[in-house]
């Protein structure tokens, strides 16, 4: 083939795969919000009745309160006015602050990003030393010491440990600050954050599937006929074995476990008053606030969608071949 025509056609080919990845992401959300949505219309309570402190009248006042404050009476014409404000960009604003629900999302994000990706460094860092020992010494006591232990810290429910966690390394020595309940923007400094990052990356059910996996995929890999044949041949066997053994794995982990990571830092940032998207969104269940309660399921949505994205990239580039695919 001209080479030319053989870097169009690689261009054209992965022109098709983002064509491929962008609607499949378009439709993701579209799915994400007419059902997240419609489970809102479906819940008891009414947003506009929440707004005006519960005195929603009924009939035509009721009508006329709508049509004032511009809200359509359907749920699914709500739901199309919403989707046309969010083509233009406009989240809208918060029913209960009034602040835009962007502003909102990201100064929250921020927070939630820093402890997600922390708990998660931590259940790797954990999690990839017990795995590889584990794959190297299967039949050793320290390795089902430390395999039992993980398994048990991750089998206990993560609100009450966090109690447990404060009330010993707060309350009675004092060590780590917790932000109290009335803590604002002025009151965040990051140490607030030890805790809760590790105890999410500790005890959120994480770690010990991360534990299991890995040491299966590297006593996997070291059992493969190339890493043997390396071995015999006086080569470094994790030269050839990281790539297959680690990396991949690891990749896949991320992507996976992102979903439950978020799902437990709602626990976790209740917990501890952090105040990230986890505590937004019980705030804003709380309140009825129902576009924050959107922002947050379609910022949610696309981080997922990002996660799994960049493990098929990482998958790709570790197999090249797969590109194929």
């Amino acid at each position: 083939m001209i080479p030319g025509r053989s870097k169009i056609a690689a261009l054209a080919a992965v022109g098709r795969v983002l064509a491929r990845e962008l609607a499949a992401t378009a439709a993701l959300l579209v799915g994400v919000s007419l059902t997240v949505f419609a489970i809102l219309a479906l819940a008891p309570g009414d947003p506009v009745a929440a707004l005006l402190g519960g005195n929603l009248p009924a009939g035509a006042e009721r009508d006329a309160v709508y049509e004032a404050l511009n809200i359509p009476k359907t749920w699914y014409g709500q739901y199309l006015s919403w989707v046309g404000n969010l083509l233009h960009g406009d989240f809208g604003n918060s029913l209960r602050t009034g602040q835009p629900v962007a502003q909102e999302i990201v100064a929250s994000g921020l927070r939630t990003l820093f402890l997600t990706v922390g708990a998660l460094f931590v259940t790797l860092a954990v999690a990839v030393p017990i795995a590889v020992y584990g794959a190297l010494r299967p039949d050793s006591r320290r390795v089902a010491v430390l395999t039992m232990a993980v398994y048990v810290v991750s089998a206990l429910p993560v609100f009450w440990l966090g109690y447990i966690v404060i009330f010993v390394f707060s309350r009675q020595f004092g060590i780590f600050p917790i932000l109290s309940a009335s803590g604002g923007e002025g009151q965040m400094v990051w140490l607030y954050a030890l805790l809760p990052l590790l105890l999410l990356g500790l005890a959120s059910g994480t770690l010990s599937e991360a534990v299991r996996h890995l040491r299966e995929e590297v006593a996997r890999v070291l059992n493969e006929e190339y890493v043997r044949t390396a071995r015999a041949k006086g080569a470094s066997v994790w030269r050839h074995a990281y790539k297959e053994a680690l990396v991949l794995p690891v990749a896949e982990i991320v992507a996976s476990k992102i979903p439950f990571v978020l799902g437990g830092a709602i626990i976790v940032e209740q917990v501890f008053n952090w105040p990230g998207l986890g505590r937004l969104a019980w705030q804003a269940a709380q309140d009825r606030d129902f576009p924050v309660i959107m922002g947050i399921a379609m910022a949610a949505a696309l981080v997922v969608r990002l996660a799994s994205f960049a493990h098929r990239a990482v998958y790709v580039a570790v197999n090249p071949r797969a590109s194929h695919e």
